[in-house]
């Protein structure tokens, strides 16, 4: 369930055989960012954090490493205080919503879908509009099931038959 609904999964220390790793396996292979904090190779404690890393996963040392892999992401201002908030008149919790993508904006992106997996990141940065767009279409695609998701935040168009 965690490894779901979350946009990323941070292990802190994890033994070779853990919960923790089944967790984090499982929010790869759904296209979830895996943070992991290193420890000593010596410590059985570290063995499954460690092995984490060696198979790809964001090294963490700081909240800050967490946060800035998950701005672009999330489209929150996660570095702002709170203070300077104006209480929201509407119920968007003060974030500005995107339109949603027109015909044109979705052609876009679907052209920049291929056989060959693709991070989301770039289809964000390649086509240059809102994350919330993005995402948008390429939900339209999964759920029409013509988007194959890949470990690590990756999409593909399907190929059917």
């Amino acid at each position: 369930m965690i490894a779901g609904v979350a946009l990323g999964v941070v292990v802190i220390e994890a033994a070779a055989r853990s919960g923790s790793l089944i967790t984090a396996r499982l929010a790869g292979e759904f296209g979830r960012l895996v943070f992991a904090v290193p420890g000593s190779p010596l410590d059985p404690r570290c063995e499954g954090t460690n092995g984490l890393l060696k198979d790809g996963a964001t090294v963490t040392t700081k909240p800050q490493d967490v946060l800035q892999a998950l701005a672009p992401i999330s489209e929150l201002d996660l570095f702002s205080s709170n203070e300077a908030d104006e209480p929201a008149e509407d119920d968007t919790g003060g974030r500005s919503l995107a339109p949603p993508p027109n015909e044109d904006e979705r052609l876009v992106i679907i052209q920049s879908l291929g056989p060959t997996p693709v991070e989301i990141d770039d289809i964000i940065r390649h086509t240059g509009l809102a994350a919330s767009s993005v995402y948008l279409v390429l939900l339209e695609l999964d759920i029409a099931g013509r988007l194959e998701r890949h470990a690590g935040g990756f999409v593909s168009l399907s190929m059917m038959d």
